[in-house]
């Protein structure tokens, strides 16, 4: 047996990782930039669920079985395991003894140009926060709706329990061939989440705001858009070993009930910060003074609620060490 091992500044983890694999007598190799041989039968790859999101959004078109490990004692929705559980799987690994789920992904083109797939969602926002965004969604070629809204989020069943639960789609069962379309704060209070086939081409044209349209893909990327972004679905599935039994749509669900009940009792200060941190991404404490226009202290107060509960990491700028940046752990 021989595995590929997909890693982004985690030496010490690959290192710890070609040991055991060693010890059970499998062969491994670092991947680099070039292509995965034919003689590759798995694919490992560290960073948890971001690093499995970036390994399928560089390797496309492989269809090579992928397992996602943590560097922490923590199991997400792409990799089950965490370094520490990882000695544990490798017999299971080397008999077979797991599933593979294969895990559809969006193909996207932003005016007429390919992107890499997204495997989550796709969404269509303005560069800045709370401003409208208008579009025409078309469906098979049928003109749907003329909407003015916040933005747009299309995403998998897998993306379901994420951006797009939290826009107010509905949560897709893991294996329902299908994609969700939800238009985030309407305009129209009659607009709702759409669901349609997965083999469904789907247009978004004359996308228009007082400000430049951005397509953020995985809540990763963002892409300049002029008129129009096309979404189908991909050809390649992104191919993941299962482990454990344990439905993700059932345990994001689990999750996400567990978090409203939390929220309900959150200050408000605290809501909005977390609020402006998922939407615009990782940010600093004057940063987040300057957009959500809330008292200094009163942002140092927040933070230190949601550092508390978990809710929010901490980390040192590279740029500048004597900054720290805040950001919701992925």
């Amino acid at each position: 047996m021989k595995v590929a091992i997909f890693s982004q500044d985690h030496e010490q983890t690959v290192k710890s990782l070609k040991l055991s694999l060693e010890s059970h007598g499998i062969e491994s190799i670092t991947l680099g930039k070039k292509p995965l041989g034919k003689d590759i039968d798995y694919v490992i790859v560290t960073g948890g669920d971001r690093g499995v999101r970036t390994y399928f959004h560089n390797i496309t078109s492989s269809t090579i079985p992928v397992l996602g490990i943590n560097e922490y004692e923590s199991s997400g929705f792409l990799a089950q395991t965490d370094l520490k559980q990882f000695t544990l799987y490798l017999n299971r690994l080397k008999k077979g003894d797991f599933s593979i789920e294969a895990l559809p992904r969006v193909g996207v083109k932003i005016d007429d140009k390919p992107i890499y797939p997204a495997l989550n969602d796709v969404a269509i926002f303005s560069s800045k926060s709370a401003t409208l965004v208008e579009h025409v969604l078309r469906v098979n070629g049928e003109e749907l709706w003329h909407d003015s809204s916040d933005g747009l989020i299309i995403s998998t069943p897998i993306g379901s329990s994420a951006y797009s639960m939290s826009a107010g789609g509905p949560a897709i069962y893991q294996n329902s061939k299908v994609f969700c379309i939800v238009s985030v704060n309407s305009l129209d209070i009659t607009r709702r989440p759409l669901i349609v086939p997965e083999d469904t081409l789907i247009e978004i044209d004359d996308i228009s705001s007082s400000l430049r349209c951005e397509v953020i893909v995985d809540g990763k990327d963002r892409f300049k858009v002029d008129k129009t972004v096309t979404c189908t679905k991909f050809p390649q599935p992104a191919n993941v070993i299962r482990m454990k039994k344990d439905s993700t749509t059932v345990s994001a669900l689990a999750k996400k009930v567990k978090l409203a009940d939390e929220l309900l009792n959150m200050p408000p200060s605290s809501k909005l910060l977390l609020k402006t941190l998922e939407y615009e991404g990782s940010l600093t404490q004057k940063e987040l003074a300057e957009k959500t226009l809330l008292p200094d202290r009163t942002v140092r107060l927040a933070l230190s609620h949601l550092l508390e509960k978990g809710y929010v990491k901490r980390r040192v700028s590279l740029r500048d060490t004597r900054q720290r940046i805040y950001e919701i752990p992925k």
